[in-house]
């Protein structure tokens, strides 16, 4: 089975907890704080695995959550940070973040690494929060939770040659002859269900990937027939051998498939019709053939050339693959995702800033914080220890929590929630 999207969730590891503790050893009086920092979270990582062809693996593991750092240790020990989770994927695969649609990465060379949930970093002992005020402090910072987001994998199968047309024109033949693929080959439509890829080798020693996509109709664009599963995979091609049945046995007029299919490709991405494109007049050797080509090449406006061939006698087939050869040294590889301007240069832009925090109410009366600025500083701190509770009452005055919570007309006692955890307002 060819598994080319699938959704996963990835979550970075915690950072370790830091740690309260003292000096305490003979002819040491007032050793001091010697709590250590955790050590930090481990992020996810997906590398790219020369030997894997498909996701199908994601299909029945589609959670990866990293270990968590080490907590921190007496004598100013720092604990051990965890070792990064990594996970394989197909050359070819491109990360999209689920909920903002943006490109995380696009993995296509072996041994090619992308962060895709970072870790978080350890929280800090009380060795850091010694001051000359507050000499022997019991404060210390839990780990900062790991990044956590669901991602869509893509697999664009990696192919310099795609092959495209209608369903039954040849294709998977064609493949079949010229390289070592074994493709499913019958008389039905839709016979190529699942792209096929295969070496092909020409005689002067010139290799390339040639790749037998599933069938085209009208209307893939839009989701039809094999729809965006087709269409997908021939983003990645540097060259398109267009396959057209110049025997119209199945009563369809060649030309009217050349014009239909390019239109297609036209609707789903721009681009694509600016990759060379050679127009293979295939089953040759059937009656009426000759005539419908040269019928053909007088309807034919754009300057595309025409190889006839006979996939199964392999009449012409080597002048094909030979000029396939030269187009693909001559034709640069296209960009998949647009290099952004930050990468070449920094570009300043007007954005609104965010809120540190939202202020909400129930209807059950409570006072509701929410924001992610809030619910990590929440999270990082040890409310077992006075001094750490009283830390974070001060970071929330200092972002202006206390005064929104009275202008919404808190009073005394009133309750007020962060995340599942709830706590009176003291005015």
């Amino acid at each position: 089975m060819f598994v080319d999207k699938v959704k996963v969730y990835v979550k970075g590891g915690d950072g370790g907890n830091g740690m309260v503790a003292f000096r305490r050893e003979k002819y040491v009086p007032d050793g001091g704080p010697a709590g250590g920092d955790g050590g930090k979270g481990a992020s996810v990582v997906f590398e790219v695995e020369e030997g894997l062809r498909t996701l199908m693996d994601f299909r029945y593991n589609r959670h990866f959550k990293a270990d968590r750092g080490e907590h921190g240790r007496p004598k100013g020990q720092h604990g051990k940070n965890a070792e990064d989770m990594v996970v394989k994927v197909p050359p070819g695969t491109t990360v999209v973040d689920e909920q903002t649609g943006q490109v995380i990465a696009d993995l296509t060379e072996h041994g090619q690494r992308a962060v895709i949930a970072k870790g978080g970093r350890g929280g800090r002992g009380n060795i850091r929060f010694a001051t000359p005020a507050n000499p022997a402090p019991e404060i210390a910072e839990n780990g900062e939770p790991g990044t956590e987001r669901e991602v869509v994998l893509e697999l664009k199968v990696l192919a310099d040659v795609g092959l495209v047309g209608f369903p039954s024109v040849g294709k998977s033949t064609l493949l079949s002859v010229v390289s070592a693929a074994k493709p499913k080959i019958a008389d039905y439509h839709f016979t190529t269900i699942t792209p096929n890829l295969g070496v092909v080798e020409t005689e002067d020693n010139r290799s390339f990937v040639m790749a037998d996509l599933p069938g085209l109709i009208e209307g893939a664009h839009e989701g039809v027939g094999l729809g965006h599963q087709f269409l997908r995979h021939i983003e990645r091609t540097r060259v398109i051998v267009h396959v057209i049945d110049m025997s119209a046995l199945e009563g369809r007029d060649p030309y009217e498939d050349y014009v239909l299919i390019n239109d297609e490709l036209k609707q789903y991405n721009l681009r694509l019709l600016e990759r060379p494109q050679l127009i293979v007049a295939n089953k040759m050797d059937m009656p009426e053939a000759e005539e419908n080509l040269k019928r053909f090449k007088e309807q034919l406006e754009d300057d595309h050339p025409v190889f006839p061939i006979s996939a199964i006698t392999r009449e012409g087939v080597r002048e094909l693959l030979l000029t396939i050869a030269d187009k693909i040294e001559q034709t640069p590889e296209f960009p998949l995702h647009e290099e952004t301007e930050e990468s070449t240069r920094v570009v300043y832009k007007h954005q609104k800033e965010e809120a540190r925090f939202v202020l909400s109410r129930d209807d059950d009366g409570v006072f509701v914080i929410s924001g992610p600025e809030i619910e990590r500083l929440f999270k990082m701190t040890d409310f077992s220890r006075d001094e750490s509770v009283r830390r974070f009452a001060r970071q929330m005055r200092h972002m202006g929590i206390d005064e929104a919570l009275r202008q919404r007309g808190a009073k005394d006692g009133d309750l007020v929630r962060i995340l599942k955890f709830e706590f009176e307002f003291i005015d």
